[in-house]
This record gives structure tokens, sequence and C-alpha cells, in this order.
């Protein structure tokens, strides 16, 4: 064979060969290729179907979070205006749920007059009143003066402000803000709520007083409940008069307070008082007593008119007794009055108010037994008795006689007022038939020789 063709066959034949080879190499590298693709897809498969499977596992955690919420503050909306409900009703019921068995504190206040007087009385009765079991807020403070000679009890209680009454009729769930929105109460409810609580609380506070003392003891009770805030056009503390009533032993009894369809406003409508029409914006109205009645100490004492002789010399009664004297002086005039302690009476003698169709005024008294003319130091400290007193007014009497000086300041000061011997004399004469002598060793001057007897 020739070579020359021999060798043509091989290299024909060898690349082939190669051809087949490189065939196989790239069949099995597309093979290779083929299946690491399959491989890739279903990697990924797999991958997308663990995304799928993971945000349809979020999506229905958010779900049943979006609804564990949705329960929580649907429980959350129920459970405030439950809340609301609730001190609305014990509001409600702050008449209906008096304390019981008061009667026990009968004797305490017999032991206490025994051996402390009128102050250990009033002493008892603010304790009790503070201890009551009302409504958190509903009673704040209370202060109390026994008044022995006309068997009555002057009580000041201080009430809470309109914003103890729930401004909220309920809350609700809104869904499209996903929160709890409180629905306000109509303003007119809310006050007229407040004005219930306020002759609620009025009416409780007169019942405890009542209960607590023994009809020999207390036959009548002053009340004023006042409500201390802060004046919104102003920024300052405000204290307002918003219930006055003067209660009798026998009309109170009369009243049934356990009934459930009691008036408490009408009820006090029934006892005289005087109440403020709009207590939610701290209205006042003119208290009976207008004193803050805690900076005097009312002590007992007898009456001294029926011991008096019609002729007795006004210099030689004791300083007591003419204390006694003016003091019913005054009450024949038309005043209440009363005594202060000797060892704090601040130069007071005594208290007297005056209550007439416009209102009530406070008057501080001072009773001068004296053979010498007044010094105008004494009435010109009087301003500063009645500033400490709050007294609207001042009345200095005397057994003897004024200087221009007092006059003058007296009537620039336009408060106070100055009696002397002789029209004190004149004035007992009128008032209380008393034809009294003063036996000053002179005539005063500008008086005549008769003013004395």
């Amino acid at each position: 064979m020739d070579p020359a063709v021999e060798h043509a066959r091989l290299l024909a034949a060898g690349e082939k060969h190669l051809q087949r080879e490189e065939a196989a190499r790239a069949k099995e590298a597309a093979r290779v290729e083929a299946e690491l693709a399959k491989r890739q897809t279903a990697r990924r498969r797999e991958e997308e179907a663990r995304k799928r499977a993971d945000a349809q596992a979020e999506r229905e955690a958010q779900r049943q979070a979006r609804q564990a919420e949705t329960a929580r503050l649907k429980v959350q909306a129920e459970e405030s205006s439950a809340e609301c409900n609730r001190q609305r009703e014990e509001l409600e019921a702050v008449l209906l749920l008096r304390p019981e068995g008061l009667e026990v504190w009968h004797p305490h206040i017999k032991e206490a007059f025994a051996h402390e007087g009128p102050q250990g009385v009033a002493d008892r009765i603010e304790d009790l009143l503070r201890r009551s079991p009302v409504p958190q807020g509903c009673r704040t403070a209370a202060q109390a003066v026994y008044v022995p000679e006309v068997q009555q009890l002057l009580v000041d209680v201080e009430l809470p402000n309109h914003e103890i009454v729930p401004a909220v009729a309920s809350y609700r769930y809104v869904a499209q803000r996903a929160e709890v929105v409180p629905q306000p109460a109509k303003q007119a409810e809310v006050h007229a709520a407040y004005a219930r609580l306020v002759a609620r609380l009025a009416l409780r506070a007169l019942d405890e007083a009542f209960s607590a003392t023994p009809a020999t003891f207390v036959e009548s009770i002053i009340l004023n409940g006042r409500v201390n805030a802060t004046d919104p056009a102003t920024g300052q503390a405000v204290r307002a008069c918003v219930v006055s009533v003067i209660a009798q032993r026998k009309d109170f009894a009369e009243l049934v307070l356990d009934e459930p369809r009691l008036d408490p406003q009408q009820c006090l409508h029934r006892l005289g008082a005087t109440v403020s029409k709009h207590p939610h914006d701290l209205e006042p109205v003119t208290p009976i007593i207008e004193a803050d009645l805690s900076r005097y100490r009312i002590i007992t004492e007898t009456a001294v008119v029926a011991t008096l002789d019609s002729r007795l010399d006004l210099l030689q009664m004791n300083p007591y007794d003419f204390e006694r004297l003016v003091r019913e002086l005054f009450e024949a005039m038309g005043y209440e009055t009363w005594r202060t302690q000797g060892s704090r009476d601040d130069g007071v003698d005594a208290v007297a108010i005056l209550t007439n169709p416009i209102g009530s005024s406070v008057f501080a008294i001072q009773a001068k037994r004296s053979k010498n003319a007044v010094p105008v130091e004494t009435v010109r400290a009087m301003v500063g008795v009645m500033d400490d007193k709050d007294a609207g007014y001042g009345i200095v009497v005397t057994t003897s006689w004024f200087g221009k000086a007092s006059y003058d300041f007296a009537h620039r000061n336009g408060r106070i007022r100055l009696i002397d011997g002789r029209n004190l004399k004149a004035l007992l004469a009128e008032c209380l038939s008393i034809d009294a002598l003063i036996g000053l060793p002179k005539v005063p001057p500008g008086w005549q020789a008769g003013d004395l007897v």
C-alpha cells in the first residue's frame, strides 16, 4: 500500500477519533450542564417555595397578632367603659351608701363635752366627717364649731370640683384606626350629675352629723359646702361656697334618704338651702356663715341680762360680764354672736354675724370697759384684727369716749363703727330695757351730765 495513502488514512482515522472524543466530551459537558441547571432550578424552586411558606406563615402570624390586638383593644374599651359606669354609679349612690350605727358616737360626744367643752364636740365631729368612707376625693376636709347655747353645729365641708364626674360616656374600638377612642359625655349631663353629687354630699354630711350627736346636744346644723379650685381665667386659687343650708333636726328626720327615687336637689330646696345654679362653673352663693370659723374658739356662757340690776354701774361690772352684756345687746339687735377664747382672741372679744336679704356680714367686736378715752391706736389696730379674722367690719364699744383722731380714722376707713358710753347706754335702754349707769369720774368732752345717769 502506498505509504502516503496509508498515512492519510491514519490521519483521517485519528481525526475522526478525536472528533468522536470531542463530541463525547461536549455531550458529557452538556449533560453535566443540564444536570446542574436542573439542580439549580430545583433549588430555586425549593427556595421560592420556602419563601412563600415563610411569607404565608408571617402573614398568618400578623393576622393572628392583629386579631389578638383587636381583641385586647375591644376588651380595653369594654373595661374602660365599665370603669366609667362604675365611677358614675358610685357617685350616684353616695347618699344611699351611708355609714350605719353612728349612734355609737353619742357617749364619745358627751364625754368630749364634759372634759373639753364645745371644742371637744367640734373635734369629734370633724374626725367623724374626715373618716367617713365617701368615694375618694369627695370630701377632702371638714371643719366644725359647736355652739351649745343654741344647740347648733356649724360645719364646713370641702367638696370636689366637677372633674370628679367622668367626662367620658364610654370607650369604642375603631377598626380603621386600630385604637380605643373615648366617647365624650354630653356636657349638660356631666353638669347635672355634678349638681346632684353636690346635693348628695351635703345631705350625707348633715345625716352623719345629726346621727353622731345626741338630740339634746344638736337641734340644728348650719352647713356650707365649698370647692377649692383654680380659676382658669386668672390661674388663681378660689374657694367657692356652692351650697349653704341650715337644717333643723326635726325637719331633717322627715327625709327618707334611703329612697332611691329621692331627688337630692329638691330635698335641699325643701330644707331652704341656697344652692349654686352652676356649681360646675364655681358660681358661688352667699353662705349663711361667711367667717372662717376655724379661727375662732367658741366657749359656753350663761346669760347675764337676767342677773343685771336695772341701775347697775357699767364700770363696776367685771370684764367678762361686761363683754357678755355687749354680746346680748347685739343679739337683741338681730346679730348672732359668739365669744372667743380669752387666750386666743387677738383683740377680739366677740364674733357677730348679721344676716339680711342680700347676704351675711361678719363683725369683730371689742368691748372696752374703761373710764378713760379709748386711744386712737386701739381703733387703728382694729383694721389688722379684721383682716386677720376675715371680718368685714369692726366695732369698738366702750363705757368711755373716743377722741377726734379715732372718729376721723373710723370715717376714713369706712368699716369701723365706734359706740361710746352714752350711745351704749341708749342702746341698752332701747334694746334690752336696761337703765344703766356709767360712773365716770368726770363728764367727758361734749357730753352732758345726764348722759352718765
